[in-house]
């Protein structure tokens, strides 16, 4: 399978490219949605760096083969920085800071995957 290098000409493209590329298994593909040195997180697991994130997303491939289509929410930007927002049909939230690299595309530094909204009636 080939891997998929488009890049993302704006931060809300890393989600779409996140779960075409989760979809067709390409996990070479989402690594290099990341920066080098990224941090993954989810849950108790934190992934530092192409190889952890790798590895991460191995395991869960492996474990999962279907990737909904996410409702991606728009960026909040500050220059060569940005927060990108997705809402998961659960209604799981994941928030990651991108920057823009030389080439003008965006790549993801920090990625913390499914906050889980508050029950209905409970407050932080």
């Amino acid at each position: 399978m080939p891997t998929d290098t488009s890049r993302a000409d704006a931060p809300e493209d890393l989600a779409r490219l996140f779960n075409a590329r989760a979809n067709a298994g390409d996990v070479a593909g989402l690594v290099a949605l990341y920066e080098p040195d990224a941090v993954v997180a989810a849950g108790a697991v934190v992934a530092t760096g192409h190889a952890e994130i790798e590895t991460f997303y191995t395991d869960l491939l492996a474990r999962k083969s279907e990737f909904p289509a996410v409702e991606t929410l728009p960026a909040l930007r500050n220059g060569d920085l940005a927060m990108t927002f997705a809402r998961l049909p659960n209604g799981n939230i994941s928030v990651e800071t991108a920057r823009r690299q030389a080439d003008g595309g965006w790549l993801w530094v920090i990625d913390q995957l499914k906050i889980k909204p508050l029950p209905k009636g409970e407050s932080a």
